[in-house]
């Protein structure tokens, strides 16, 4: 009898032996996974939630292990084409839909055409405003993860309180340039002294972002022709939308002047309303006792644009790279793309639209409040030269908001740099 327990006890150990090999045999170990380095410039909330996509990544990818690289947002570009162009190129690297022109021009993006297909990646599940912009001269140079534009907020019980807000929890406005004033001079009337109608900077991108907007908004297609080879600044609405923004501060006085935290104002409680990114919706659901909404910027121009870049990720150009690599990293983008209900929990729109019809993404508060923005983002022109014309716009539309210089003479001057800067750029069209 006792023999016969002995037996049993040796047969069961001799199972579990068994069994353990087969299971490590099945895994695979960590010098057998294929490593991709990511590249990206997300910082604060931004970070965590990317990291959270790629743990979940490779968790469930025993076969890949993707090493997250987080460089500094201020010199990220300088870094990452330094990086490129001394053979220390990532397998996978982020980059905003604005700047891809120019880091194709410079020779460091890989061209996704045909391989992304091969891969069983489908165009037609993205958002096609954002897939349209992010596709250069007729090719797929990268897989769009959003869209960030700008956004209404307005805090509810402001509005609540000067009868401004209707049943559904959104602000009444009538969506006209009168419109849009007469309910900011209504909160104005209504709002205790030292509460702002609409929280907002003086100078700077964000004011150029609500211009970009009513430019838009007023029928406006960007400031380059077609071909990118020339200035095509509309000037009359350029003019209007600025002028209309000036009198916003000066002649109505809804705007407070040098506001030095616009953000602040809002999350205080000092502000009943603002325009900025949906990447602060996370900001504001953080915040205790702000009861806020969210709702597309008012269209009152006609047109349902607005201001909006896009975060994409791209495959580096590397001689090297082997083809197993390669195939990991467009699994890896995909994975990223189609995981976009973790990406929204930081406000941003997911690119893909399958992504809209998940559980988890239409369980998430506000989100759907403002996702139909993709639709109307009116993204810049595929221009090598495009963060350098921002940064030319903003300056002149600085000039005019702070009163140093009419809108008229501020826009001839954009007009004549923006002009100077084609023809003197190694980094724009031949002509």
């Amino acid at each position: 009898m006792k023999k016969k327990s002995c037996s049993m006890v040796l047969l069961l150990l001799l199972l579990v032996f068994i069994s353990g090999c087969s299971n490590l045999a099945m895994s695979s170990t960590d010098s057998d996974k294929i490593k991709l380095d990511y590249w990206t410039l997300f910082g604060g909330g931004d970070a965590e939630f990317m990291k959270e996509i790629v743990q979940k990544f490779n968790n469930t990818h025993p076969d890949i292990h993707v090493n997250y690289i987080q460089l500094p947002f201020d010199d990220y570009y300088t870094k990452l084409v330094t990086g490129i162009a001394a053979g220390k190129a990532p397998d996978v690297a982020v980059s905003h839909i604005s700047r891809l022109p120019q880091l194709i021009e410079l020779g460091v993006v890989s061209s996704l055409n045909p391989d992304a297909q091969k891969q069983g990646l489908q165009w037609d599940k993205f958002n096609q405003n954002i897939l349209d912009a992010s596709v250069i001269n007729g090719k797929h140079y990268a897989i769009p993860i959003d869209t960030h534009p700008i956004a209404f907020y307005y805090n509810k019980e402001y509005l609540r309180k000067a009868g401004l807000l209707n049943d559904q929890g959104k602000p009444i406005i009538e969506e006209t340039p009168e419109g849009f004033v007469n309910f900011l001079n209504k909160l104005k009337k209504e709002l205790p002294q030292d509460i702002a109608p609409f929280s907002f900077a003086t100078t700077g991108i964000d004011p150029y972002r609500l211009w970009w907007s009513f430019y838009h908004q007023l029928g406006a297609d960007g400031v380059l022709s077609d071909d990118l080879s020339s200035v095509d600044l509309e000037m009359d609405k350029a003019v209007k939308a600025a002028n209309y923004m000036k009198d916003l501060y000066y002649k109505h006085k809804v705007i407070p002047l040098h506001i030095t935290d616009f953000y602040r104002t809002f999350q205080s409680g000092k502000a009943a309303t603002l325009i900025t990114g949906v990447w602060s919706t996370g900001i504001w659901e953080g915040t205790d006792d702000l009861e806020f909404g969210v709702v597309p910027v008012p269209a009152i121009f006609g047109e349902k644009a607005v201001f909006g870049n896009s975060h994409t990720l791209f495959l580096p150009k590397n001689e090297n790279v082997d083809k197993e690599k390669r195939k990991a990293a467009f699994t890896f983008a995909s994975f990223v793309a189609e995981n976009g209900q973790i990406w929204a929990e930081a406000g941003h729109i997911p690119a893909k639209q399958t992504v809209y019809e998940k559980e988890a993404f239409q369980e998430l508060p506000y989100r759907s409040q403002y996702v139909q923005i993709a639709d109307h983002v009116a993204f810049q022109k595929p221009s090598v030269a495009n963060g350098t014309i921002e940064t030319i716009l903003t300056r002149n539309l600085d000039t005019v908001l702070n009163g140093s210089k009419s809108a008229e003479k501020a826009f001839k001057t954009a007009e004549q740099e923006i002009k100077e800067l084609l023809q003197n750029s190694l980094l724009t069209p031949d002509e």
